[in-house]
């Protein structure tokens, strides 16, 4: 099969591999109907992570089922299926919990820019949906395997309510789903930072009321001269920089909350700032897990359409240039085609 590889800062390849295989029984093999390129993949394409050697890149995905192993009983070969980046028995403990992220048997997915993938404890990650659905409705599908249940947790984790003020920090695909998930859990006033035209405009057709385009302290003063000089009840940071948890941290009222999803990259959180600020603060890797049925039901009604983050559509073969432009702020996210 052919598959995507990074060598180093900057060189992404497009290879020949070898096929996938099932290796335990809970894997399945998909052929894969869409994939992309994430935010979270340009950390080591800009050398802020490691790439010690070449390995494969890609954690979302949708797709038909190839083979299962003789543990998977959920799901069978023919069948469209939406799974999560963090895969999960869906059935210990922390799954229980509906920290499916955090399984006690979970795999990172990484090899999912490429034509087949196997998918660990596939019996508890993978959703088929009812029957093929059209190919329209593909990009949105494979928001949710991420983006969109990333931003849905950030609304979750910041405890957006009904009649609530949120605020989002960043306007990559991620803070982007996010204002839709604050729209979705009934936020009267749904505030977006950002700074580019296109992300504006794609952030208020998802429901932002207000655009600010400052950031850093003026950033929060302008949160602050919004909300009556209070702060925000919500705040969904959607970045991972030192600058982006400080903006939410400082943009949230006393007893407000900030639900952090964007990977901390040089994060360092003031103890003492934290206490008496009276802010709730909670994130992680999102359980997508947990809400991957509902949100297919989003997409599949028309409620939603998260696949609008996708502005750039290439052959997978072509995903260097995903890269590319997402790292050059061309695009904000880039939809690939086997």
């Amino acid at each position: 099969m052919r598959g995507t590889m990074i060598y180093a800062p900057g060189d992404i390849r497009f290879e020949t591999l070898d096929d996938p295989k099932i290796l335990n029984p809970a894997d399945a093999i998909i052929r894969t109907a869409v994939t992309c390129v994430c935010g979270s993949d340009l950390w080591p394409y800009r050398g802020l992570e490691p790439t010690d050697e070449p390995h494969p890149m890609g954690h979302e995905y949708v797709g038909f089922v190839e083979e299962v192993g003789p543990g998977v009983t959920s799901v069978k070969p023919g069948q469209f299926v939406i799974g999560s980046f963090a895969t999960s028995d869906n059935t210990c403990a922390n799954c229980r919990n509906g920290f499916q992220s955090n399984c006690l048997h979970r795999e990172f997915m990484s090899t999912c820019q490429a034509d087949y993938v196997r998918i660990p404890n596939a019996q508890g990650s993978l959703v088929a949906t009812d029957g093929v659905p059209g190919e329209e409705l593909w990009p949105g599908l494979l928001a949710v395997s991420d983006v969109m249940g990333t931003g849905w947790w950030a609304a979750d984790a910041a405890e957006v309510k009904p009649g609530s003020t949120a605020v989002v920090v960043g306007d990559g695909a991620v803070g982007l789903c996010a204002v839709i998930a604050a729209k979705e859990m009934g936020a009267e006033r749904i505030i977006a930072m950002s700074r580019h035209t296109s992300r504006q405009k794609l952030a208020r057709e998802f429901g932002a009321t207000d655009i600010v385009a400052e950031r850093g302290d003026e950033g929060v003063e302008r949160i602050k001269e919004l909300t009556g000089g209070i702060g925000a009840d919500s705040v969904l940071e959607c970045v991972g920089t030192g600058e982006a948890m400080q903006q939410a941290l400082r943009s949230a009222r006393p007893g407000g909350n900030v639900g952090f999803v964007g990977v901390p990259h040089d994060v360092a959180i003031d103890g003492q700032e934290l206490f008496f600020s009276h802010v709730g603060l909670r994130g992680g890797p999102a359980p997508v897990r947990r809400y991957l049925p509902d949100l297919i039901g989003l997409v599949q009604s028309g409620r939603i359409d998260p696949g609008k983050v996708f502005d750039l559509t290439l052959p997978l073969d072509e995903v260097a240039e995903g890269y590319r432009a997402m790292d050059e702020r061309r695009a904000i996210k880039a939809l690939l085609k086997p």
